[in-house]
């Protein structure tokens, strides 16, 4: 049964609907820019593709070979770019990289015309934007399939390569919980959904008046109820005990930095140290591990001894970004998890 438990009223306004992308792409699978653009099926079968990828990637080379990949992004990125760069070369595809972090999409001419001209010269486009509308815009006028590297609403990428990750790490996904503690950002998002979809129990526990949308807390409850997980809001630490896995991310995201003051008072309490994981880990066979997708802001969210102790995947996290974005490209663009 689902459970909103120590639920309160999130301040942030659900502006956007949480729903898979209406227009299918002309391959043999939809844009990818939400979690929802995929089925729990699709999922465990790209997660199969990408634990074949990782024990021998040699067996893939040259499997895009042909394909020519845009990838467009407005915010500075590290792992998300240089996963994506690499990953997509050891396949055999061509990447063109657009540097917009100057120049907003729409802002020499319309999504719509760059989206219409970019379909007849590549393949599949990547983008990492600012805003989650302009993805959606770009996929309604995009026959290729359109990937979100990273919106102000979802991370799904990030969220794929996590469960996974958590998946490798703990041997199965059956009766897993994560506490996600934090802000109720995109990361968060996406993490919800994915979750949801797998039948894994989320507890987001997060400062009142920074929890997810709740329009993504809506359609992960309808999802947990499809697959039997628990998804639960609260404002307390309390709650963090008994969950196989801690996650955080940074408390100011970028296009955040007028809040550092206001997000560092109501975050401070929040931060995850020994204590909190000791605390996480009651009651679970080997105790509780450790995530964040990175960059940390070390002594803030995290302390060291956290971050760099062994029950911690975050490196981990980090390297099966590459297998599980590659499993996705294969099957956006080959059919493969048909």
């Amino acid at each position: 049964m689902n459970s909103t438990t120590d639920k309160t009223e999130s301040s942030q306004s659900a502006s956007i609907e949480i729903k898979p992308s209406a227009r299918p792409c002309a391959t043999t699978c939809t844009h990818f820019v939400s979690v929802c653009d995929l089925t729990p099926g699709r999922i465990e079968t790209l997660f199969e593709t990408a634990r074949a990828h990782k024990a021998e990637p040699s067996a893939y080379a040259g499997v895009l070979s042909g394909k020519s990949i845009v990838m467009l992004f407005e915010k500075p990125s590290l792992r998300t770019r240089v996963t994506f760069e690499i990953g997509l070369a050891r396949l055999g595809a061509h990447v063109l990289f657009l540097d917009h972090t100057a120049q907003r999409l729409g802002e020499r001419e319309s999504v719509k015309d760059y989206a219409r001209n970019l379909e007849r010269w590549a393949d599949a486009v990547v983008a990492r934007v600012f805003k989650h509308s302009v993805l959606l815009e770009m996929a309604d006028h995009s026959s290729i399939p359109v990937v979100n590297a990273l919106s102000d609403l979802e991370h799904p990428c990030q969220a794929l390569g996590d469960l996974f990750t958590l998946q490798e790490r703990l041997g199965s996904l059956a009766n897993k919980r994560i506490a996600f503690v934090g802000d109720g950002n995109n990361v968060c998002h996406s993490l919800m959904l994915c979750a949801a979809m797998l039948g894994v129990d989320v507890t987001v526990i997060s400062p009142k008046g920074f929890e997810p949308q709740y329009a993504v807390v809506r359609e992960a409850l309808r999802l947990a109820e499809r697959s039997g997980a628990t998804i639960r809001i609260s404002n307390t630490l309390e709650t963090i005990a008994g969950h196989d896995a801690v996650y955080t991310d940074t408390w100011v995201s970028m296009g955040q930095a007028h809040q550092v003051g206001l997000r560092q008072d109501s975050f401070v309490r929040f931060q995850i140290d020994e204590e909190v994981m000791q605390r996480a880990g009651e009651g679970i066979e080997g105790g509780a591990v450790f995530m964040h997708c990175l960059p940390a802001h070390r002594g803030e969210e995290v302390v060291d001894e956290v971050i760099d102790a062994e029950y911690s995947l975050v490196y981990d996290q980090a390297e099966n970004r590459l297998h599980v974005q590659n499993a996705l490209m294969m099957m956006l663009l080959c059919g493969s998890g048909e």
